[in-house]
């Protein structure tokens, strides 16, 4: 039995696993067991810990849920706006 069956054997107790903040190139946040390879296209974020501490560290620095491509396309949408304006 590896480690992902025993995870889900043990059921409603206490999830003890140490997991890993991610993020990708998007700038989207997720958690990863920090045990295992960050799945492609993901990098440490830099914080470790049980995973209310990684949920609650997301939370406070993910302010802006928009991907990194959606923001930089609205930037320029205002930039151009602007620039008209002038």
């Amino acid at each position: 039995m590896d480690e992902d069956e025993v995870q889900m054997d043990l059921g409603d107790q206490e999830d003890m696993t140490i997991y890993k903040v991610v993020i990708n190139h998007e700038e989207q946040y997720s958690i990863w067991p920090a045990y295992r390879e960050n799945a492609p296209g993901w990098r440490d974020a830099g914080k470790e810990g049980l995973k209310q501490e990684c949920l609650d560290y997301i939370k406070q620095v993910w302010t802006d849920m928009r991907p990194l491509s959606l923001r930089e396309k609205m930037e320029e949408m205002e930039r151009e706006r602007a620039a008209g304006q002038s």
